[in-house]
């Protein structure tokens, strides 16, 4: 009798457990389907929290991955034609000369050369004017009336700065955004090659740079840009000073820990201030064997500015250059320093003895008596009686 009570009573258990099992698989089928109809209704926010979720998530992740941490030109969200950072137009023409590469990788960067012989584009080589100055460019009204007129796909300007200096010039300007990430530099000591090569990487990254010319911010032009701009896109040759200066202030900086790299008959000294096509320029940035040595072994009294590129080419291009600057300068006074010009040298007879002073010089196998296009040191103070004779003499 007991265990027939004990048999009901489990029975009812067992009963109330199997009622409770199914109210409770009714309730979760009741709340499922419930979620799938306010998720039908809500299905547009939800989808905007997503995608929302996942920009953030890319464009995150695209901040994270660019090199040094740095700010990007290009973002995922805004996917607009001009902001596209694999685009042809954007890879050939970068619009902004701000970027976070150190100078290992825009070397890096800048050395590369498409093998391709033909270009996807209609190519017009232009000619990139990069001044290396420490801070104002006290010439800058004259080269801005230099440009003047002049077609934007014919020439491009790069200004090297001391770092902290902001070139203050208006949106219409010319030299407006052209400032390019700098490093400090000093006199005599490599960081000022460092800069030359900097100049050239940045200018380099621009496919339609052919010609690039080093100008200081005491430098001016004595012809006009359609003048400049054919002398120096039609010439077969660049224009880089490398002589052999027998004399301590040439052969006597040369070190043998350079041996057998770099010898002494090999050794050139040349002018800072040079024009050269775009197959030198990339050798230039390049190199990182013989830069070595130059930044280990010529300091001064050597002057790597004065060395590095005239010896550089002499050992593997000395038939591509001139052998000669397209840049004034006067050394007859003598000393380590040239000749300064101040306001009283100014007049119409002294532009014109630059622009003929009576020497003859090499151009495409011929004999010319243009030979400088470009004279520097100008003070400050010559800029208004130089801004009086452009129109006479200089023509422009």
């Amino acid at each position: 009798m007991a265990r027939n009570i004990r048999a009901e009573d489990f029975d009812r258990q067992h009963a109330g457990l199997t009622i409770l099992r199914l109210f409770q698989a009714l309730s979760y089928l009741v709340m499922f389907v419930a979620g799938i109809i306010l998720g039908l209704l809500s299905s547009s926010h939800i989808n905007q929290y997503f995608m929302s979720q996942a920009e953030l998530f890319l464009s995150t992740n695209h901040i994270l991955s660019t090199p040094s941490g740095g700010p990007s030109n290009c973002t995922i969200v805004e996917m607009e034609k001009s902001d596209d950072c694999i685009s042809m137009e954007q890879f050939l023409f970068p619009k902004k000369l701000s970027h976070s590469m150190s100078d290992d990788e825009l070397l890096w960067r800048a050395s590369m050369v498409p093998r391709k012989q033909e270009w996807p584009y209609k190519r017009v080589p232009k000619v990139a004017f990069m001044f290396l100055t420490r801070g104002p460019l006290p010439m800058l009204p004259l080269w801005e009336r230099f440009f003047h007129g002049q077609k934007k796909n014919l020439y491009t300007i790069y200004v090297h700065a001391l770092p902290g200096y902001d070139l203050n010039v208006s949106r219409d300007s010319v030299f407006f955004g052209r400032q390019i990430p700098s490093q400090d530099v000093k006199w005599g000591t490599v960081t000022l090659t460092d800069a030359e090569r900097r100049l050239l990487s940045n200018a380099l990254l621009d496919f339609s740079n052919e010609r690039f010319v080093l100008l200081s911010e005491s430098c001016i032009p004595v012809y006009n840009f359609p003048t400049v701009y054919e002398y120096l896109t039609s010439s077969d040759h660049s224009f880089v000073d490398m002589y052999d200066d027998p004399s301590r202030d040439g052969r006597g900086r040369y070190s043998t820990h350079m041996l057998p790299y770099i010898t002494l008959r090999q050794w050139r000294k040349g002018s800072q201030w040079f024009e050269m096509d775009r197959d030198l320029a990339t050798d230039i940035v390049a190199d990182t064997k013989y830069y070595a040595l130059f930044r280990k072994y010529c300091k001064p009294a050597c002057y790597p500015d004065e060395h590095f590129i005239p010896t550089y080419l002499n050992i593997f291009h000395g038939s591509k250059s001139a052998n000669r600057s397209v840049t004034y300068v006067d050394w007859s006074h003598g000393g380590p320093h040239p000749a300064r010009f101040e306001a009283e040298n100014i007049t119409e007879s002294f532009i014109r003895s630059i622009r003929n002073n009576g020497t003859l010089c090499s151009y495409n196998s011929d004999v010319s008596s243009l030979c400088y296009l470009f004279a520097r040191k100008f003070a400050p103070s010559t800029l208004e009686p130089l801004l009086n004779l452009t129109s006479s003499v200089m023509e422009f």
